[in-house]
């Protein structure tokens, strides 16, 4: 079994209670890992400790996919912004990512950039191994996210960090990263992330980031 993923019934994604069924072809060329091929289950991934809270449909870089949120079973910290467990995937069963935003592992020691490179790396070979072959790592170094926590009755945000390993792709020039937290799991994952050089940012959308999703809620009410 491996360490990260469990192969699981053929054509068959498990998110949750949920099953989603995808197309079982393969892209020509290189095969490309996907969450069909071989067959997976994001339950493992998915702290014991929660629930899945949320699903829905959503597009990354103009491509179907799915989006599923799950928050601590005791609702610690729960809600936009808080504590959860995400997951992006492709309509044809591509993982595109995930966010394990904890508490847990604020203000720990992190992993060397030497053990967090071969903790990302045997991730990749595991999960996502279509990206070694053209991989070219830019840079490993710790990366900050926030997340809104209630301490003593009172909001306030908190740091969480882990040690980034940051690469491109370079076949087909996308960026893709692991992020390693400080109990030396995989933490964040995202891959085949569209940068427009001029003028300079982010075109695949963020739906990991509980920020961004907060930022199109305001500007998209319903």
């Amino acid at each position: 079994m491996s360490r990260f993923l469990t192969a699981v019934v053929p054509a068959t994604l498990l998110l949750g209670a949920c099953a989603v069924t995808f197309a079982q072809s393969r892209p020509s060329g290189p095969e490309k890992t996907t969450m069909n091929s071989p067959q997976t289950t994001i339950s493992q991934f998915v702290p014991d400790t929660h629930a899945q809270v949320r699903q829905r449909n959503v597009t990354v870089d103009e491509e179907k996919a799915v989006l599923t949120r799950y928050e601590r079973r005791d609702a610690r910290n729960s809600g936009i912004e808080g504590e959860h467990f995400s997951t992006v995937v492709a309509a044809d069963g591509t993982l595109k990512g995930f966010a394990n935003m904890t508490l847990d592992l604020v203000g720990k020691p992190l992993p060397s950039s030497e053990r967090s490179e071969q903790i990302a790396r045997d991730f990749l070979r595991e999960t996502a191994p279509d990206l070694i072959p053209r991989m070219k790592i830019s840079w490993i170094k710790p990366h900050d996210e926030p997340i809104r926590i209630v301490r003593n009755g009172r909001g306030e945000t908190v740091t969480l960090t882990g040690m980034k390993m940051k690469a491109r792709n370079q076949a087909d020039g996308r960026w893709f990263w692991v992020i390693v937290g400080a109990d030396e799991k995989p933490m964040v994952f995202e891959r085949d992330i569209v940068w427009i050089t001029f003028p300079g940012h982010r075109k695949t959308e963020k739906w990991l980031h509980d920020g961004w999703l907060k930022e199109q809620t305001a500007s998209n009410p319903t």
